[in-house]
């Protein structure tokens, strides 16, 4: 049976990938050895599923439709800047989330209940919504530099995004960087059956 990579996640509104790209472009002109984000690949991911046996999308689908249904719509600020794990030792470099951040960290919580009886297992450090600009390669002598320009960001106003659906995502990693396909878009708020 053929297995699928996939993740659940938010969609970013274009306002936010338009901002996000921008600073990228500039960030970009430092030359640090970093793989960057292209903007339409952009999103809060509320769970990495990993490989899952496509015989299963269906359950977590109705499981994840189950979850939305439980949630009513709401909007989340794209604000600041920050490095996982670190800055001083960073390997990703990130936007976070401002105002909306405790009701994203609701819908992932509900997300992860709901698909925790599949045999999905939660995440065992807190959730942090996070937009991932870029992942370091390797450490070089523009990463220093790439740090102290990034941390200026810190205050960084990406825009708003208005979070109507959860989507479920295929992953498919290719040399160029991964395709990142929709498979289902499941509304918040919306009514069971029909």
């Amino acid at each position: 049976m053929n297995r699928i990579r996939s993740f659940v996640a938010v969609e970013t509104s274009t306002e936010v990938q338009e901002s996000a790209a921008r600073l990228v472009q500039q960030l970009q002109l430092i030359g640090a050895d970093v793989k960057w984000v292209e903007s339409p690949n952009m999103h809060l991911t509320l769970q990495f599923l990993g490989d899952v046996a496509e015989g299963k999308i269906p359950a977590i689908t109705e499981a994840l439709r189950k979850a939305a249904a439980d949630c009513k719509p709401f909007q989340v600020e794209i604000r600041g800047a920050g490095a996982f794990p670190s800055w001083r030792r960073p390997n990703v470099f990130w936007l976070g989330v401002g105002q909306g951040a405790a009701l994203l960290a609701e819908l992932a919580q509900k997300v992860q209940r709901a698909l925790e009886p599949l045999g999905f297992r939660p995440e065992n450090r807190p959730f942090h919504g996070h937009l991932t600009l870029g992942r370091v390669r390797r450490a070089g002598p523009g990463l220093d530099k790439l740090i102290a320009r990034f941390r200026q960001e810190e205050e960084f106003l990406a825009g708003w995004i208005s979070v109507q659906n959860i989507s479920l995502f295929s992953s498919q990693l290719t040399p160029q960087g991964p395709i990142y396909t929709p498979l289902n878009h499941l509304r918040l708020g919306a009514e069971q059956g029909g």
